[in-house]
């Protein structure tokens, strides 16, 4: 069996293994692949794998040997599922193999905002401390996480992971989820988004992007929120309107966000958010940590072997 990994760098800059997909079939491992050499690479294939490349329509009429696409990651709206289906291909995706490193991303920013840990080590490389008068000084209030709200958008993998290390701070969690199975765990109460918006100190958004969630955070939900609070996006860029953010930040309306996120990545040149007042962007990094990196090439692996055997599992679209 062919298998063509059209951008494997990301998940595997040379710090894990691509053994357990190698021991299914003949691999071609690319570390990234232009859109234009796509079909030429993949010819002959039956099987691609894929992070952000994308595999479109017209791709896919292209190559008559495909059966099978793998998505190493979570989204998988880079490829044409439609196309797929119509062809008989199957898709494949990795659910919740990064549930405790964006859990931990999630606190990492919110605590810079709260406690501005690396702003105050700055100053003290800087030497400010040693021509401090007094034994300690601060440039902005510290805040503390307990006893305040969290707001999580998306109970799913993560947003539960994040309320688990929430309760484990003191905070009070209000959670949103499209259907809520079984009783939510203790310390967390089931709310309306519009009330997370106007009762959170801190929102963390987890929920899926679709056409009702896009802009889910704009011009009206930012007015709903406290002055003092903050806004965490570990999801997906587009989930919130960034001109909006921007100015909501500028102005002073919200105390700061924090976004591993943005609607184009790598971020385009203007994008209000870069500069913004308190807005902490990290580079989309909540996903990379090495252990969840070999959980993902694991259950890829896994993902393809059930195929093979004639079981899929994890199939979108």
């Amino acid at each position: 069996m062919k298998i063509v990994l059209l951008d494997a760098f990301t998940a595997n800059p040379g710090d894990a293994s691509w053994a357990p997909l190698e021991s299914l079939g003949t691999c071609a491992i690319h570390d990234r692949t232009p859109v234009d050499e796509t079909v030429a690479r993949c010819a002959g294939a039956e099987v691609i794998i894929t992070n952000k490349a994308p595999v479109t329509r017209e791709m896919i009429a292209e190559l008559p040997a495909l059966k099978y696409i793998g998505v190493t990651a979570t989204g998988y709206n880079i490829v044409d599922v439609v196309a797929a289906k119509e062809r008989g291909i199957v898709v494949t995706n990795v659910p919740g193999y990064s549930s405790p490193a964006v859990a931990q991303l999630v606190f990492a920013l919110l605590l810079e905002l709260t406690n501005h840990v690396g702003h105050h080590a700055g100053t003290v490389a800087e030497g400010r401390w040693q021509a401090c008068p007094d034994f300690c000084y601060w440039d902005h209030p510290i805040i503390e996480l307990s006893g305040r709200t969290l707001g999580i958008i998306g109970y799913g993998d993560i947003g539960s992971a994040v309320g688990k290390i929430a309760t484990a701070f003191g905070m009070k969690v209000l959670a949103s989820k499209r259907e809520w199975k079984t009783p939510p765990p203790e310390g967390v109460t089931p709310a309306s988004i519009d009330d997370i918006f106007v009762q959170s100190d801190a929102i963390s958004l987890h929920c899926p992007l679709t056409d009702a969630t896009k802009f889910l955070v704009n011009e009206r939900t930012l007015g709903l929120m406290k002055k003092t609070a903050f806004l965490i996006n570990t999801g997906r860029g587009p989930l919130v309107d960034e001109a909006a953010l921007a100015k909501a930040l500028n102005d002073g309306r919200i105390a700061g966000a924090g976004l591993d996120v943005l609607s184009v990545e790598p971020p385009k040149n203007g994008n209000p958010l870069i500069g913004a007042k308190n807005a902490l962007i990290t580079p989309h990094i909540g996903w990379a940590s090495r252990e969840a990196r070999t959980r993902l090439i694991a259950a890829t692996a896994a993902n393809l072997k059930a195929f093979m055997d004639g079981k899929p599992v994890n199939v979108v679209g």
